[in-house]
């Protein structure tokens, strides 16, 4: 069995009722993980999409924000990585969370996974290792305050993605992720 993989990144914030963010940004690498660097390729998760994938408070399996199978979580994917849109349950965990985002006290979000046999490739030749992943299944998503991955975002938003997607407003809702990192 594959053992299970986490990863994180930063630049969480939230708008209104929904969590909005891209916890997979392709082609960016992470902190240094412990002797290595990690590069996640697009497409990598593939049909891992269509999963019962969770979304989790700091990969917590007891805190669960949202599920693609409940309909609380939709997971998209483009040319810049996967988003994620998550409905949070009216619980005092998520009520509090999103305080801490709104403060941005916690501005990240991580993954979880794991790497298909031959879906990741080394170079040695640098240092850190870089190690390349093109084929892994996506398990999990986190709301963190400890990011490894610097580049995603988490904003709440009160429209859904898919009445941005309907309305063409998806590339402002990215504009305003990319604006909050700045």
């Amino acid at each position: 069995m594959n053992q299970i993989e986490i990863r994180a990144a930063a630049d969480l914030s939230l708008k209104g009722k929904k969590i909005i963010g891209r916890p997979v940004v392709y082609n960016s690498p992470s902190q240094d993980l412990g002797g290595f660097v990690e590069v996640i390729k697009a497409g990598a998760f593939g049909n891992s999409l269509t999963n019962d994938i969770r979304a989790l408070v700091e990969h917590d399996h007891k805190l669960i924000l949202g599920r693609t199978a409940a309909g609380t979580m939709e997971i998209k994917e483009d040319d810049q990585g996967l988003l994620v849109e998550i409905d949070p349950p009216n619980i005092q965990a998520a009520r509090d969370l999103m305080t801490s985002i709104e403060r941005k006290d916690i501005s990240g979000m991580s993954f979880g996974f794991t790497v298909n046999p031959e879906g990741a490739q080394w170079d040695f030749e640098q240092t850190p290792a870089l190690r390349t992943v093109t084929s892994a299944n996506l398990l999990e998503v986190t709301i963190t305050g400890m990011p490894a991955y610097q580049a995603t975002n988490v904003e709440v938003a009160m429209r859904s993605l898919q009445e941005k997607q309907k309305s063409n407003d998806i590339d402002l809702m990215l504009a305003r992720l990319e604006m909050m990192r700045l």
